[in-house]
């Protein structure tokens, strides 16, 4: 019954002074925010939030996870996810909920059912607080990875060097992930250009170990599969004394200090196949 009491106390002061506390919370939010969102988008999103409170309340919900509270729940989400895709803070991004405290507290009188009043709605914001953070969270979580799978893609672009060959640029660590976006880009540019070779350029990486080798061997054999042959470019002294310390052996995959020598190389062994072709075609 106390607590009945204690929702009741806020229906009501939440009804009587609806649109001296909406605008209260407007201007306090607002203040926190700099400016960095308009004041008609900002009075919209709370004005929400309030009805939404309001009826949970009037329903007799007590505490966030309740039925009457899913629109607010519903409401601080998308509050939280697009705070989150503008840039805001978490603290900016929680300050929408807490300061609806500041707001109501100075109406409060201090009788008994007052302060049981104020406790509730502390503790309901307190929740919904930590909601508001959880979605925040969740929101920037998929954005860095949205953005890292990006920073993938352009990292390892497959760019066509000259009729049938394509190449590979690496820049920075290659790992198993990166590994993964190599082949599958460069084994499709070998079929959107009809290439039979392909120069994985090493240039950009800074040190070769062991994995790294692995991960080269790994695309450099899907290629193959694919029909097109592989030249290494970008081995640099430094680089080529690490492979020696390490007995790491590419095998009969050639290997080229530089792009252009690599290019050559490519270009020689497509005009050594076609000589080939034709004298097979001459002789039947």
């Amino acid at each position: 019954m106390t607590e009945d009491r204690g929702a009741q106390r806020l229906v009501e002061l939440l009804a009587d002074h609806e649109d001296v506390f909406v605008t209260q919370w407007v201007t306090t939010v607002g203040e926190s925010l700099s400016g960095r969102l308009s004041n008609a988008e900002l009075e919209r999103e709370l004005r929400d939030l309030y009805a939404a409170l309001r009826s949970g309340l009037a329903a007799g919900a007590l505490t966030s996870r309740e039925d009457g509270f899913a629109e607010i729940r519903s409401l601080l989400v998308e509050l939280s996810r697009n705070r989150a895709r503008q840039g805001f803070t978490p603290t900016e991004t929680a300050i929408s909920v807490f300061a609806l405290k500041q707001v109501l507290e100075p109406s409060l009188t201090g009788s008994a059912e007052d302060v049981r009043a104020y406790l509730q709605l502390s503790r309901l914001l307190d929740e919904l607080g930590l909601l508001t953070a959880e979605a925040y969270a969740r929101t920037r979580e998929e954005i860095i990875s949205s953005q890292a799978d990006q920073l993938l893609e352009l990292s390892t672009p497959v760019v066509k060097l000259w009729d049938g060959v394509v190449a590979v640029p690496l820049v920075g660590t290659l790992d198993s992930a990166r590994t993964q976006v190599v082949m599958e880009r460069l084994l499709q540019a070998l079929i959107d250009y009809n290439s039979t070779q392909a120069i994985i350029d090493i240039t950009g990486v800074p040190a070769v170990d062991t994995q790294v080798a692995q991960h080269l061997l790994k695309t450099v054999v899907a290629a193959r599969m694919m029909g097109a042959d592989c030249v290494i470019s970008g081995i640099r002294p430094q680089i080529a004394q690490t492979i020696v310390a390490l007995g790491i052996e590419f095998g009969d995959i050639p290997t080229k200090g530089t792009l252009a020598d690599a290019l050559r190389h490519a270009l020689d062994t497509i005009e050594r196949d076609k000589k080939l072709a034709e004298n097979r075609g001459s002789l039947l």
